[in-house]
């Protein structure tokens, strides 16, 4: 490998301390018992004795001033400087070039340290601790990028995406903000499984090599079992399974987990992701937008103070009631054409007119979702649920209680994008079994998402499932939403990349 001047001079520093009998990465515990944070928090001057820490962290910065130095120590909870004087870390006159040597030549930025020492108050009126004793913790043999001012001007940025998705370890590191996303990532899932466990709904687990790609419309990513010499495919969705556990006698079951599409990447979308899936027996698709939108102003007050967010130029608001519009009357109010009982070809017809690009492998269902997707989706900044889609897009969903032909089914949209999908579930055998064939007819016409006959989830559902209430929810779009981010990318630790170039 070749090393840039940097790199091989941290490694000659690292030789060094060796020969000086410093390990640079010791294996003996460190015993921390304070945080930056929390040190400025509760500073006092009134406190009769300077408070005595021991703290650990990178060397962020460092300004030498002959014998006594300042640097800034950056731990899990923030930033904190430090004042270092000779004389208090080496007080035998022997140990003093020991002292010239390892902390001014041989540590450089980005080192671990511990501190030891008390903390006060500078003439300057800021909070930092005194150190008495130092010990070095871990050796850095990369220079970080950090970013460097002058004239107003940055310099040394690291903001180009490849690089900070690629290397969020860096990026975490030396980008403002950055970790503060992923705490309230945290506190979102925290806030969603609290609610769900106050209800009372069970948190499960189920299979994510599954025989079948069930539970939704998409391209799955396939794998070969060895030992049972079989294709495996990962879970596109976590449907089916949960509802064979409403039939086991479950009231309420939710899973928060990884799915797996074979499909396109973008701002919006990722190979795999987060989603939560909750079912409830005995509930309808009326009770579940009632019970989301509660949920989401929960979440949103929870993770930001406030039901507002901010995202971009938009300032979505989470407080319920959410708006509920059918999604055909979504069409006609936003193109002014009205696909209520037309057929595959004229809808077909009004596609073309909408100048949207349509397959011979593109069934009714399929027409009016492209149409809604590139007409409508995008307008809806405020949570909007779209409700009471045609049967053709809703296979495993119950038909509509009074309105023919279309299903008790919703899609939350929020700043132009769906954000949750949901149904009263389908627990009809029979008709369960002629969705799926209908599934098998667009498959063989070429569309690679429709949906597989999963022939164990039709007898679990001749054993009897009650009427049920599902939803899913992604979570990384939720995040997204929820932070403010626009791509996806920034609320996942590592998302999927091209590999690097070998240039």
């Amino acid at each position: 490998m070749e090393l840039s001047d940097q790199e091989q001079f941290r490694r000659d520093s690292l030789k060094e301390l060796r020969v000086m009998g410093i390990d640079p990465y010791p294996a003996a515990m460190y015993p921390t018992n304070a945080f930056a944070v929390e040190i400025k928090e509760n500073f006092r001057d009134e406190e009769p004795e300077p408070r005595q820490v021991c703290i650990s962290g990178r060397m962020m910065s460092r300004r030498i001033m002959g014998k006594a130095s300042f640097i800034e120590l950056m731990d899990s909870t923030g930033r904190i400087q430090v004042y270092i004087t000779r004389d208090d870390i080496c007080p035998d006159e022997e140990d003093k070039e020991m002292y010239n040597k390892v902390f001014k030549k041989l540590l450089d930025i980005g080192d671990f340290i511990g501190i030891e020492g008390f903390v006060f108050r500078t003439q300057m009126g800021e909070i930092t601790v005194h150190a008495k004793k130092l010990t070095v913790l871990s050796k850095s043999l990369r220079p970080l990028p950090i970013v460097k001012y002058k004239d107003g001007v940055a310099y040394d940025k690291f903001d180009d995406p490849d690089l900070r998705y690629r290397q969020r370890y860096v990026d975490l590191v030396v980008n403002e903000g950055v970790k503060e996303t992923f705490l309230k990532r945290t506190k979102v899932i925290r806030t969603l499984r609290s609610v769900l466990d106050e209800a009372g709904y069970t948190e499960v687990e189920t299979p994510i090599l599954q025989p079948i790609p069930g539970g939704a419309s998409a391209r799955p990513f396939i794998t070969h079992h060895n030992t049972l010499d079989i294709d495996l495919y990962c879970r596109i969705a976590t449907e089916l399974y949960l509802k064979r556990l409403i039939v086991g006698g479950f009231e309420g079951v939710y899973e928060i987990g990884k799915n797996f599409r074979n499909e396109g990447m973008d701002r919006n979308h990722n190979p795999e992701f987060t989603c939560m899936e909750l079912y409830v027996a005995y509930k309808d698709y009326n009770w579940m937008m009632d019970f989301t939108e509660k949920l989401l102003e929960k979440i949103a007050i929870e993770t930001n103070g406030t039901t507002k967010v901010k995202i971009g130029d938009n300032e979505v608001d989470f407080k319920a009631p959410y708006r509920r519009l059918p999604i055909l009357e979504a069409i006609e109010e936003k193109t002014g054409f009205n696909l209520d009982g037309m057929n595959e070809d004229e809808i077909r017809e009004i596609a073309k007119k909408c100048g949207i690009d349509v397959s011979p492998s593109m069934g009714k269902g399929k027409l009016i979702d492209e149409i809604f997707g590139e007409t409508c989706e995008g307008t809806f900044i405020q949570p909007t649920f779209i409700t009471d889609y045609p049967v053709e897009m809703s296979p495993l969903t119950k038909m509509h209680r009074s309105k023919p032909g279309l299903t008790e089914r919703f899609e939350l949209m929020v700043n132009g994008k769906e954000l949750a999908n949901a149904y009263s579930e389908l627990n009809d055998p029979i008709d369960q079994y002629e969705r799926f064939q209908d599934q098998l007819r667009l498959s063989q016409k070429g569309d690679d998402e429709a949906m597989f006959i999963d022939q164990d989830f039709i007898r679990a559902l001749e054993y009897g499932m009650p009427p049920t209430s599902g939803i899913g929810i992604g979570i990384d779009r939720l995040v997204m939403l929820m932070t403010g981010q626009q791509a996806i990318q920034e609320v996942l630790f590592f998302p999927q990349m091209k590999p690097e170039s070998k240039d």
